[in-house]
């Protein structure tokens, strides 16, 4: 009589290896998943795609977490940049705003992005 754990095993490692061909074929990772490098490339790839008034829900759900964010009040009018990694500039391992570009919301909204945004975003004064 012939032993059943060769085919057993065989049978084991196919399906392992159809899983694992599924799994890299399927698999998209989200952003908050990916290399630094990929997500650059993402990042870019996506700004290309966003407009003026995306809500910021929509922002977030499209490119992800932020890398840094931050938020005031101005005359009673509520201000957030967000900073989404776009280029390289150091090998360091540390991701750094001058690395990021800049999206700006005013009431949730997004009123603009790229270099001069956080300069905008700056000048607005605190208010109450």
């Amino acid at each position: 009589m012939k032993s059943k754990v060769p085919v057993i095993i065989g049978s084991i490692f196919a399906a392992y290896t159809a899983f694992v061909a599924v799994v890299v074929l399927v698999y998209e990772p989200t952003p908050d998943e990916m290399h630094w490098e990929d997500r650059q490339v993402y990042n870019n790839a996506k700004l290309a795609d966003i407009t003026i008034g995306q809500s910021l829900s929509d922002i977030k759900l499209l490119m992800g977490k932020a890398d840094f964010s931050e938020a005031k009040v101005t005359d009673d009018v509520a201000l957030q940049v967000l900073f989404y990694r776009t280029h390289h500039a150091q090998s360091d391992g540390v991701t750094t705003r001058d690395e990021c570009t800049p999206l700006l919301f005013k009431d949730q909204k997004l009123i603009a992005w790229g270099s001069d945004t956080y300069a905008q975003y700056l000048a607005a004064t605190i208010g109450g």
